[in-house]
């Protein structure tokens, strides 16, 4: 698309590029924003994930210009926290951790925050945050073994994944699906629209390569 701004990606997150394949976007640039991603003293999670995806888009945009290029780029930043009343789980990396993010969700529900970021060329910083109600059934102890067998968990905030195989947990969900996979489109597509990116002249030429 001539005389679009170039986007950026501050991730390496093969679900959050699949999601914005999925409304017809491919980034220009990946550029993962490796941050400290602890919560500080008494942060709430709903601040904590705005912080973070600030902080990633900010750091990607850096990183870029620092590099030589994205000086006129849109840069788009995310991070997902999940929670349980005022406790923030982590992005779990061990087995232990996974089975007690697990054993705390199970039979009763929770929220998941996914902060977006968008940075203009201009410097102008356009921000949302999306919070999504799930709740899980309760889990029986095979349950929880089987899928810690399946190292989906690994790296997902809360110790699982919608997408996947977690998806048999799920009683109900209020809100954004595409925010607890990791990147809420519907709010992703509104700032980038409010910044000039062509997202539908994109689809107008998806539905003539179509109709071919």
């Amino acid at each position: 698309m001539a005389g679009r701004s170039e986007l950026i990606l501050a991730s390496a997150s093969p679900r959050r590029l699949a999601l914005l394949n999925q409304i017809g976007i491919e980034p220009d640039h990946l550029v993962p924003a490796h941050v400290d991603e602890t919560p500080e003293r008494g942060e709430l999670p709903r601040k904590l994930a705005q912080r973070l995806a600030d902080l990633k888009a900010e750091t990607a945009q850096r990183k870029a210009q620092q590099a030589g290029y994205g000086r006129e780029a849109l840069v788009l930043g995310a991070d997902t926290v999940v929670a349980v009343g005022r406790r923030i789980l982590p992005k779990t990396e061990t087995m232990q951790e996974a089975s007690e993010c697990l054993a705390l969700l199970s039979g009763r529900a929770h929220r998941v925050f996914t902060g977006i970021t968008l940075l203009s060329p201009s410097g102008q910083k356009r921000q949302r945050l999306v919070e999504t109600r799930v709740r899980f059934k309760r889990l029986g102890p095979k349950e929880i073994e089987a899928y810690l067998a399946s190292a989906e968990w690994r790296g997902k905030a809360g110790g699982y994944a919608i997408q996947g195989l977690a998806s048999a947990f799920v009683v109900k969900l209020v809100g954004s699906y595409s925010s607890v996979v990791g990147l809420p489109l519907n709010e992703t597509a509104a700032l980038l629209v409010g910044e000039g990116y062509p997202l539908h002249f994109a689809w107008l030429n998806q539905s003539t390569n179509a109709s071919v």
